[in-house]
């Protein structure tokens, strides 16, 4: 992806709470004005969607629901017709269908991002499977 320069005049203040929080991220004040952007472009388009910090990086996320990536991945052991796996999803986190669809539409637009949430959650899984059967093998 390429970069180009754009000249964005702030507030002194605003400017001094980018820097603090920057320094507090321990990133720069470019890098996270990108990323607020981009967040809030993503939040723009898909209403309902927000982003959340964790060990993991930020992730995209239902307000108030669970991340978009962890109703990607359970759509994947859901079965029958679209409104079927909705309600499906629905029920099972206790959400409206309507969040779903959200979700699933983010999900959608932004696939390869998604994709990879899924994908490192599995090897995690995995690997948390394998250090369980191991530690049963110590302890028997």
């Amino acid at each position: 992806m390429g970069r180009s320069t754009t000249s964005v005049r702030f507030a002194d203040d605003l400017r001094e709470d980018l820097a603090s929080a920057a320094a507090a991220e321990g990133t720069t004040v470019t890098e996270l004005i990108e990323r607020f952007v981009r967040e809030g472009l993503a939040c723009a388009a898909h209403p309902g969607i927000v982003f959340k910090p964790g060990p993991s990086g930020r992730r995209a996320a239902l307000a108030g629901g669970p991340d978009v990536w962890e109703v990607a991945a359970t759509l994947r052991g859901v079965s029958g017709s679209e409104a079927a796996r909705v309600a499906g999803l629905a029920e099972q986190f206790g959400l409206h269908g309507r969040q779903i669809v959200m979700a699933l539409n983010y999900a959608a637009d932004h696939r390869d991002e998604i994709e990879t949430r899924i994908a490192a959650n599995d090897r995690a899984l995995e690997r948390a499977e394998q250090l369980a059967a191991e530690r049963d093998r110590l302890l028997a």
